[in-house]
């Protein structure tokens, strides 16, 4: 037992560290992507919804394009890309580059679709008051859609976690690596068990957080 913990141990803080890293690098990247489209397909916000629909049509391509790769095939193709960025393409860090570019785009969707499921009235009320696009959107629509993206950002979390195992594959370290080189590979079925327990239990975990976070956001209204 004390074998299998001590195995397990830093996998788990490799995962961790694949999950939250993405996912800050998403949370920004997609965020910012999100924000975009929803100002630039909204009219009353942005003034300029016709002018910007072309560039508005290239972003929806985009996102499209990158949320249709399979993760493991996206892995490979941006193999290049983190050997750009931190030097390798091999190890936990080099596997962050490959799980941010994939979240991101899920991540603009969330964030899009979280600000126009916001009632109408609230940005006519924003706009009457005279409060700045920048006001708007990030003092007054955001946190209207907190509950919305706190829950979409959870289940981005979950995905990450998925994706993180099968990092392990191209030696991305974490969980997934542990199942695969010790668990599959020298047939040692109580790590790999393991291994899926941990994964199971942090999954668990993530959602618990989000849903008590979303709760309490909501009940402070």
């Amino acid at each position: 037992m004390a074998e299998v913990i001590a195995l397990v141990a830093r996998p788990f803080w490799e995962t961790l560290l694949m999950v939250f890293s993405s996912t800050a690098i998403a949370g920004l990247l997609g965020g910012s992507l999100g924000l975009g489209l929803h100002y630039m397909a909204n009219d009353r916000l942005s003034g300029h919804a016709a002018q910007l629909a072309i560039v508005k049509k290239v972003a929806d391509r985009l996102i499209n394009t990158l949320r249709s790769f399979p993760f493991i095939i996206l892995m490979v193709l941006v193999l290049p890309l983190s050997r750009l960025i931190v030097g390798t393409s091999l190890g936990t860090v080099a596997a962050i580059v490959p799980l941010s570019v994939a979240a991101s785009p899920f991540v603009a969707r969330i964030v899009e679709a979280s600000l126009s499921e916001i009632d109408p009235g609230v940005l006519d009320a924003a706009i009457s008051s005279g409060a700045s696009k920048r006001r708007i959107l990030f003092a007054i629509l955001i946190p209207e859609a907190l509950p919305s993206l706190v829950s979409g950002l959870t289940l981005t979390m979950i995905t990450l976690v998925g994706y993180s195992a099968m990092a392990g594959v191209i030696g991305g370290g974490g969980l997934g690596d542990l199942a695969i080189r010790y668990g599959y590979q020298r047939f040692r079925t109580d790590i790999m068990i393991s291994a899926v327990l941990v994964i199971i239990a942090l999954v668990e975990g993530i959602q618990l957080c989000g849903n008590a976070i979303t709760r309490g956001i909501r009940a402070r209204r």
